[in-house]
């Protein structure tokens, strides 16, 4: 199994959430982390908090320009390309009479398509180093939310992707694989304007009792499993569903 120690690892909405959680382990573990989100202060914030291992960016998924930012900046700071982890990702919900195209194509856009690009950009790299691409699902997946139809379409797409790339990029020896959270307190809610951050808090912690573990998860845990999936060299095409028991259904009948 791989080592973490020296490799050059990019985040995408690493300033935050579960991002956060993963650039601070693996900047702890040695390896040089290139980090990037939309918000100046929260870029700002996360550069000062994490030190020297950490490049911090302003730098918008969404946009071409920015993607080949990402990709600059992470081997200037790392020399080379590692791992891809394709966090970044948005909100959007509504009943289904009431959604509009334009919101669901950003979605799409921000969710699934930007992901696919910027890796398209990080192949030559993630070839190189024998690499790994990871995409972030959602127990939305496995458990049926109303109102949540279009965030759990773009998740569904992630994993069908996990499965098409690993086949496709198998010959260039690069690994792809997706981690499937359960419930973790991150900003997504809020930053999609659905929640204040007490009543996001208060939302999740109320469905601590639907986790078989009866607790929600932590950042920390998800970085443990994505950990494991940039280091074990013979997996690829993986959904690993790190969840606390969320998706089993559980009843109390």
């Amino acid at each position: 199994m791989l080592k973490i120690k020296d490799m050059s690892i990019i985040v995408t909405g690493g300033c935050s959430g579960l991002g956060l959680g993963m650039a601070k382990k693996f900047s702890k573990a040695g390896a040089k982390v290139t980090i990037c989100g939309r918000r100046k202060e929260k870029v700002r914030e996360a550069q000062d908090n994490l030190g020297p291992n950490v490049l911090a960016i302003v730098a918008d998924v969404t946009k071409e320009n920015d993607r080949k930012k990402i990709i600059e900046n992470a081997l200037e700071h790392g020399g080379k390309i590692s791992s891809l982890i394709n966090n970044a990702g948005n909100m959007y919900r509504g009943s289904i009479d009431e959604l509009e195209q334009e919101k669901l194509l950003d979605i799409f856009n921000t969710n699934v398509i930007s992901g696919m690009m910027l890796l398209g950009k990080a192949k030559k790299y993630l070839s190189k180093t024998e690499g790994s691409n990871i995409f972030i699902g959602s127990v939305h997946n496995r458990r049926a939310f109303p109102g949540a139809s279009p965030y759990a379409a773009t998740k569904g797409a992630l994993e069908t992707l996990t499965k098409v790339l690993a086949a496709e990029l198998g010959k260039e020896k690069i690994r792809v694989n997706c981690v499937v959270p359960g419930g973790v307190y991150t900003e997504i809610n809020q930053r999609a304007g659905l929640f204040d951050e007490k009543t996001a808090k208060k939302r999740l912690n109320n469905m601590a009792s639907i986790h078989a573990l009866e607790r929600i998860g932590t950042p920390e845990e998800i970085a443990e499993a994505i950990e494991y999936l940039i280091c074990a060299k013979w997996t690829t095409g993986a959904i690993l569903e790190v969840d606390g028991g969320l998706g089993l259904g559980l009843t109390n009948a």
